[in-house]
């Protein structure tokens, strides 16, 4: 998504996030030099994301994960016991809602925006020290803000115990569910597992009735795969 973004709007974003320091010298010649640079510095930029998130994010981004969906069932509880002002009462200390404003202090810029009728998406991050809303006033309602939990991603994940795993599932539905890293088919399932397709086709109707696995159409085929919370529960990593 980000390599498509118009050279246009690469510029615009560039100054308004610099802002209102000038942008920096190699910046300001691509900009000024027509969309080519431009087009290019968008690309090195992405490449350098990509490496990024490959290097700093990816092995870790199963526990970020739970964090932030952890997060986010504690703020819809909020807003769902006491609206706006609990919810948004202890996200951050910058942050304060009044008489139906939410104000946002120590900003490098300043506007105001109207969020009636438009919603307002609320991004938790972990990396994120304080709350970020967008850097221009006609950008869609957004606000990034510290998500709860951050200190725990240093705590070493649990080892699944396989053992305990069978006993909760049974045998079987322990290794299928094992075996459910990559999307297969009940066929192939079967092959594997030296065991008949009907067989198979049973414990994986219970495997998907209780979330555990997923599954999608290829042709004539369905493949299963792990869900989220099968990658959890087996202690597996997830993408």
């Amino acid at each position: 998504m980000v390599r498509r973004t118009p050279p246009g709007l690469v510029r615009r974003d560039l100054a308004a996030t610099h802002a209102p320091a000038p942008l920096p010298g190699r910046l300001r010649d691509a900009a000024a030099d027509g969309d080519a640079p431009v087009v290019r510095l968008r690309d090195a930029i992405c490449d350098l994301l990509e490496r990024y998130w490959e290097i700093a994010v990816r092995p870790m981004w199963p526990q970020m994960r739970l964090v932030l969906e952890a997060d986010m069932t504690y703020r819809a509880r909020q807003l769902a016991v006491g609206g706006a002002r609990l919810l948004f009462a202890g996200m951050h200390p910058n942050l304060r809602w009044d008489d139906g404003v939410l104000h946002i202090d120590k900003m490098i810029s300043s506007f105001r925006v109207a969020a009636a009728g438009r919603g307002l998406l609320l991004v938790p991050s972990v990396f994120a020290h304080k709350p970020a809303p967008p850097v221009l006033p006609e950008e869609p309602p957004t606000l990034v803000y510290p998500s709860r939990g951050v200190a725990t991603l240093w705590h070493p994940a649990p080892v699944a115990d396989e053992a305990a795993l069978a006993s909760l599932l049974g045998a079987p539905r322990a290794r299928l569910l094992g075996l459910l890293g990559e999307p297969l088919p009940t066929v192939e399932i079967a092959r594997r597992l030296r065991v008949t397709p009907s067989a198979v086709s049973q414990h994986l109707r219970v495997l998907y009735a209780t979330g555990l696995v997923t599954r999608a159409r290829d042709g004539r085929q369905v493949l299963y795969r792990r869900s989220s919370l099968g990658d959890r529960l087996t202690g597996a990593a997830s993408d």
